[in-house]
C-alpha cells in the first residue's frame, strides 16, 4: 500500500480531516495535493478541537511528514499564523515541506474575489473570498508568483510590479478598490520568505524518492469531487482538481504509484454555497416548509453543519446514491470511509436519493447539462431508521442496530463501493473499521 488517495466523495465538508487523522499514523508522509485556505479541516487534539486550512493533517504525527504541494495556493499570512497555532498547541511543524512550485495567494486576488463575487449578486458562486480563484487564473494565465519567487528579491519585485501594471487599474477603475505598490506588498511578503525557506523544498523530487524507499504517502484532498473545476457542478466549483486524478499533477508523483483511493462521504448529504443540489431540505428562513425544513434543520443541528472556514450554515439534505455512483466513477473509489452515521440516529425514517426525474426522464446517472441538473427532482426511496439507539459508543460493526447496517449495505448496493470506514462520533476511536 504505497498511495492513497483520499477524496470527498460529495459536495466537500464530508469529514476528511478525521479520517485522515485517523489512518495517517500508517503513513509516512501526508501530502495537501490541491486548494488552499478555503478549505477547512478539523482535527482532534487531546481535548481540543483545532481547524486546519493549509496544513496536512498528518502534522498531528511527530513520524510524518506533511507536504504541501504544487498544487496548492499558498497564502503564506495564513500559512505562518496555522503553524504559530500549532506550535503553541505543542505541536511540532518542523517536518513541513512546501513545494517551491506552489503559487501564491497575493492580497489583489483576495480583493479581486471579493469584488468579483460583489458584482455577480443573485448569480454568486459561493467563494470563500480568500483569493484562490484569481490566483489559480494567474497560474494557469501564466502569470502567477510561486513561493521560490519569494527567495529572490529581485525576481519577486519584477514579478509583483508586472502583476500590479494589469491589477492596480482594475482594483482602481473597475471596482474603485485600493490599489498597491511594489514597496507594500514587499514589506509584507518578503519577511514571509525569511520564515518559510526552511520548509521550501523540491517536493516531486522527494516524493518519488520516498516511494523508491518504500515509503507509504497519503494524498489529503480538499473540497469534494462536485466542486471539481473539470467534474463538479460547473460553474458553482473551486478552481482545481479536487477528484483523486488531481493528486498526480498537484504534487508531481506519477498515477502508477497510487493503488487505493478512499472516498469519504457523509451518511447525508451538505453543501455550502451557490449551486445545485438536488435533495436539499430547505430550512425554514429559506423558504422551506413541513416536515422538509423540519428534517433539514434536524440534520443541520444534529450534526453541527457550520463550515470550518466560513461559518456559515450548511445546506443539508438526505443521501444521495446519483452522485455516490458519479464519485465512485470518476475518481476510481477503491472503498468508502462514511462519517456523522450517528446524527441519523434523530430520525425513524430516513430517505435515500436513488435516481432523480426531469420532465418525465429519470436519471440513474449524473446528469452534466447544468439546466437538467437545477430542475432535477430527487426520487426517493424510505427505509426505517433507527431513532433512539445510540450507535456512538459501538465500536465494531455486528454492534450497530440492524436497520443501521441496512442503510450502509444498501448504500453499498446503489453506489457499488464497500464501506471500510464507519464513523459514528467525532472522536478518533469513536470508528469502526471493517476491512481497512
Amino acid at each position: 500500500m504505497p498511495s492513497t488517495v483520499l477524496v470527498g466523495a460529495q459536495w466537500g465538508d464530508e469529514g476528511k480531516g478525521k479520517i485522515t487523522d485517523l489512518i495517517a499514523s500508517d503513513y509516512d508522509y501526508v501530502v495537501r495535493f490541491q486548494g488552499g485556505n478555503n478549505a477547512g479541516h478539523t482535527v482532534v487534539h487531546g481535548s481540543k478541537k483545532l481547524a486546519l486550512h493549509l496544513m496536512p493533517s498528518g502534522v498531528m504525527y511527530e513520524h510524518a511528514v506533511p507536504v504541501i504541494g504544487n498544487g496548492v495556493v499558498v497564502d503564506p499570512g495564513v500559512l505562518v499564523k496555522e503553524m504559530a497555532m500549532l506550535e503553541a498547541e505543542g505541536i511540532s511543524c518542523k517536518n513541513l515541506q512546501i513545494s517551491c512550485d506552489a503559487h501564491v495567494i497575493m492580497p489583489y486576488h483576495k480583493d479581486l474575489d471579493g469584488a468579483d463575487e460583489k458584482r455577480l449578486g443573485t448569480n454568486q458562486i459561493g467563494t470563500t473570498k480568500r483569493g484562490i480563484g484569481p490566483c489559480y487564473q494567474d497560474k494557469m494565465g501564466r502569470k502567477g508568483i510561486r513561493i521560490q519567487d519569494l527567495l529572490d528579491e529581485s525576481i519577486f519585485r519584477l514579478k509583483v510590479e508586472t502583476a500590479l501594471s494589469q491589477k492596480n487599474p482594475i482594483l482602481e477603475k473597475i471596482y474603485g478598490l485600493h490599489s498597491y505598490s511594489v514597496e507594500e506588498i514587499c514589506e509584507e511578503y518578503l519577511p514571509y520568505a525569511r520564515i518559510l525557506k526552511p520548509y521550501m523544498t523540491e517536493t516531486a523530487q522527494l516524493l518519488n524518492n520516498a516511494l523508491r524507499g518504500g515509503k507509504k504517502i497519503l494524498f489529503e484532498g480538499a473540497q469534494g469531487t462536485l466542486l471539481d473545476i473539470d467534474h463538479g457542478t460547473y460553474p458553482y466549483v473551486t478552481s482545481s482538481s479536487c477528484c483523486a486524478g488531481g493528486a498526480a499533477t498537484g504534487s508531481g508523483i506519477g498515477p502508477t504509484a497510487i493503488d487505493r483511493v478512499l472516498g469519504i462521504e457523509k451518511a447525508y448529504v451538505t453543501r455550502v454555497g451557490g449551486g445545485p443540489f438536488p435533495t436539499e431540505l430547505k430550512f425554514a428562513e429559506e423558504g422551506g416548509e413541513g416536515q422538509d425544513a423540519i428534517d433539514g434543520e434536524t440534520l443541520c443541528q444534529e450534526g453541527y453543519e457550520y463550515g470550518v472556514t466560513t461559518g456559515r450554515k450548511r445546506r443539508c439534505g438526505w443521501f444521495d446514491a446519483v452522485i455516490a455512483r458519479y464519485a465512485a466513477e470518476v475518481n476510481g473509489l477503491t472503498d468508502v470511509a462514511m462519517t456523522k452515521l450517528d446524527v441519523l440516529s434523530a430520525f425513524d425514517k430516513i430517505k435515500i436519493c436513488v435516481a432523480y426525474e426531469c420532465e418525465g426522464k429519470r436519471y440513474d446517472y449524473f446528469p452534466m447539462q447544468q439546466s437538467v441538473l437545477f430542475h432535477a427532482k430527487p426520487i426517493y426511496e424510505e427505509l426505517p431508521g433507527w431513532e433512539g439507539q445510540d450507535i456512538t459508543g459501538c465500536r465494531s460493526y455486528d454492534e450497530l442496530p440492524e436497520n443501521t447496517r441496512a442503510y450502509i449495505e444498501y448504500i453499498e448496493e446503489l453506489s457499488g463501493v464497500k464501506t471500510s470506514i464507519v464513523s459514528v462520533g467525532p472522536d478518533r476511536d469513536q470508528t469502526i473499521l471493517r476491512g481497512w
